[in-house]
């Protein structure tokens, strides 16, 4: 098989993170990420085959295109546990909110404890 170079991007504390990972368990960094990439694409590519827009609906969400109520309704579920349980079983990360939406939820505790 034919590889080929490319150049990304990765926040510096992720990168650190997984070259801890690589270390732990003897491997490389480029082997973590060929093995998670390749997960993507054959697990998204063989949903596609089958007709299923499931998974795709659950990487949009992944990836912060849509919301959960959007991904709810796309999926028919009506439960946030279940949408959970579904990004786990596809290995896709939850999105994360952004620095003012956490913040903000900080605020709103604070105020509860006040």
């Amino acid at each position: 098989m034919a590889t080929v170079n490319f150049t990304g991007a990765v926040d510096r504390q992720l990168l650190k993170r997984a070259k801890i990972i690589a270390a732990k368990t003897d491997t490389s960094i480029n082997a973590l990420f060929n093995a998670e990439l390749r997960y993507l694409v054959e697990t998204f590519e063989s949903a596609e085959v089958a007709g299923n827009h499931n998974y795709r609906t659950l990487l949009d969400f992944s990836l912060g295109r849509i919301d959960d109520l959007a991904a709810m309704t796309e999926l028919g579920i009506d439960s946030e546990e279940d949408l959970f349980l579904l990004m786990t079983q596809a290995r896709l990360p939850m999105p994360r909110l952004s620095a003012a939406t956490t913040q903000g939820m900080v605020d709103d505790l604070n105020a509860l404890a006040a």
